[in-house]
C-alpha cells in the first residue's frame, strides 16, 4: 500500500471517529450574575462541593444585566446553567431568552436584602432621606421652576440640615442589580417627592423615569465596578465618601463602615426584615431548565441552596447578612425549586 494511500485511510478513519465521538459535556457547574447574591452563592457552592459527590460549582460575578445577558445567550455547555440576580428577570430580558432558545426558566427567590448607604466609621453617620438622596446624586433637579444640570457640589447645599462636604458617592454600574433597585426605590422614591415631577407620571411615563432613575455623571457618582469590597477598601481610605452596596457587605465590614439612617430608619436585619427600612429588595437565582440532567448536581445544588442549614432563619447564610424569607413563602420556593416549575410571563 502506497505512503499516499495510507495517509488518505487514516484521515477517514480520523473523521469517522470526530464524527461518531460524543460531545463531552461540562462536569461543572457555571453560574454568573449579581454581586449582591454573589458571596451567598460562593458560600452555597463551597459547602456543596465539600460535601457532595460533584465538583464546586464555578460563581463569577458580573452583575445582574450582565448575568442576565450571558444567561440568555443559548442552550447548552458554552452558556451558564444559573444567574444570579438582585432584582427580578425583565420582560425584555425573558424575550432575548426566548429569542436564543432559552424558554423553560425557573426563578426562585432565596431571600431579602437592604442597599446600604455606607461610609467611614471615621466619619459622622448620615440621618438623611430618599429626597436628599435624589437631589444629591440626580442628573437634573428643579431649580426655581426649571430643571436644570445638578448645581450641587456638597450635602448642605442638598438640604442645610446636613455636612459641609464634598457630593462624592461610590456605586455600581448600570449592568448592575443593585443600581437598578438603587434607581427604582432610593432615587425615585426621592425624586417624586417634588410634586411636578411626582405629576408628570401621568403625563409623559417614559420622561418621569428618566428624570426620576439617571444618575449625574459630573464626577459626583463615581462607577466603581461589580467588585463590592472595591468600594468598602475605598471608603476606609476617604471618609469623606459614600458608598452604595448590598446589607450583606455592611455585615461583614461594620467594624470599619457604617449604614446612613434613611427615613428615621437604620439599615439592620430586623428593619430589613420587616419592611420598614425604605431600600429593601428580594433576591433571587434563575435556573436554565434545559440543563438540568445535563450538566452534573443542578437539581442537588438547587436542594442545598434552598435547605433549611442554607436559607433557614438560623441557616449560615443568615450569618452572612441573607434576610430570610418568611416560612410560607420559603415553602412556596421550595416546591418551585423541587419541581422545576418554570416563569409563565
Amino acid at each position: 500500500m502506497t505512503t499516499k494511500k495510507i495517509s488518505i485511510l487514516l484521515g477517514a478513519a480520523a473523521l469517522t471517529m470526530t464524527i461518531v465521538a460524543p460531545a463531552i459535556a461540562r462536569d461543572q457547574i457555571r453560574m454568573v450574575g449579581s454581586s449582591t447574591v454573589y458571596p451567598f452563592a460562593t458560600a452555597v457552592a463551597e459547602e456543596f462541593g465539600r460535601s457532595n459527590k460533584f465538583k464546586t460549582p464555578i460563581v463569577e460575578s458580573t452583575g445582574s444585566g450582565g448575568g442576565f445577558k450571558l444567561f440568555c445567550e443559548g442552550v447548552g455547555e458554552n452558556y451558564p446553567d444559573i444567574t444570579n440576580a438582585s432584582r427580578a428577570v425583565k420582560s425584555s430580558e425573558i424575550k432575548r431568552c426566548a429569542k436564543n432558545g432559552v424558554t423553560d426558566i425557573v426563578q426562585v427567590k432565596i431571600g431579602f436584602d437592604g442597599i446600604v448607604f455606607a461610609n467611614s466609621k471615621k466619619a459622622p453617620r448620615l440621618n438623611i432621606d430618599l429626597r436628599d438622596i435624589w437631589t444629591a446624586l440626580a442628573a437634573e433637579v428643579p431649580v426655581n421652576g426649571a430643571m436644570v444640570a445638578n448645581p450641587h457640589k456638597y450635602w448642605n447645599e442638598v438640604n442645610p440640615s446636613l455636612p459641609h462636604t464634598k457630593i462624592e458617592v461610590l456605586g455600581p454600574p448600570p449592568t448592575s442589580g443593585t443600581r437598578d433597585a438603587f434607581a427604582e426605590l432610593a432615587m425615585e422614591g426621592g425624586c417624586k417627592t417634588y410634586p411636578e415631577i411626582k405629576a408628570l407620571k401621568k403625563t409623559n411615563k417614559k420622561q418621569y423615569k428618566k428624570v426620576c432613575h439617571t444618575i449625574r455623571e459630573d464626577g459626583a457618582y463615581i462607577e466603581a465596578g461589580e467588585n463590592d469590597n472595591l468600594i468598602v477598601g475605598k471608603l476606609q481610605a476617604n471618609p469623606s465618601a459614600f458608598g452604595i452596596f448590598g446589607y450583606s457587605y455592611l455585615d461583614q465590614n461594620s467594624d470599619v463602615i457604617q449604614g446612613s439612617v434613611i427615613k428615621g430608619k437604620e439599615p439592620t436585619f430586623d428593619n430589613i426584615s420587616n419592611g420598614t427600612y425604605p431600600i429593601s429588595r428580594s433576591l433571587y437565582f434563575y435556573v436554565k431548565k434545559a440543563h438540568v440532567g445535563k450538566t452534573p448536581g443542578i437539581r442537588e445544588y438547587m436542594a442545598a441552596f434552598m435547605s433549611e442549614k442554607a436559607v433557614g432563619k438560623y441557616g449560615y447564610l443568615a450569618e452572612k447578612g441573607l434576610i430570610p424569607l418568611p416560612e410560607a413563602d420559603l415553602k412556596k420556593m421550595r416546591n418551585i425549586s423541587e419541581n422545576l416549575i418554570t416563569l409563565t410571563k
